[in-house]
């Protein structure tokens, strides 16, 4: 992305994505963009706003966590703070994610690991992972 590739978008996965997000959680306000973000959805739960990150499946959990993570990050320094939940509605769950000091300091660490690899002339070699079978970006590892 920091090099303005983007994934493949007739991907399975992302469309998935794209009608998950068009159909559930209909109530709720939808898609809130900042120049950095893109929250799926924010809701009120008792008195207070929620950010809500819609998922397919729960089996991508902690880079979800993660990606919500960012977002309650970025608001924070924007001065909102917020709480956030994975919803996924499939499995009927609803994840409370906050932003503590050691949340916070794990985005930081990725931050800095992020900057490094944007700064190499060249991407580091594939490596095949377990994530890399249903990876929209997989075409510039593999191709």
């Amino acid at each position: 992305m920091a090099h303005e590739l983007n994934p493949r978008q007739d991907d399975t996965f992302l469309e998935i994505g794209r009608i998950l997000h068009e159909n559930v959680y209909l109530r709720d306000k939808k898609e809130i963009n900042t120049p950095d973000i893109k929250i799926d959805l924010i809701k009120k739960r008792d008195g207070q706003l929620v950010v809500g990150e819609v998922k397919k499946s729960s089996r991508f959990e902690l880079p979800a966590k993660m990606q919500l993570a960012f977002y309650l990050y970025k608001l924070k320094k924007q001065g909102i703070e917020i709480k956030g939940e994975l919803l996924i509605p499939k499995e009927k769950k609803r994840i409370e994610v906050k932003l503590t000091h050691a949340l916070e300091d794990r985005l930081k660490v990725a931050f800095n690991e992020i900057k490094e690899i944007i700064k190499r002339d060249r991407p580091p070699e594939p490596k095949k992972i377990r994530w890399c079978r249903n990876c929209a970006y997989k075409d510039f590892c593999w191709a």
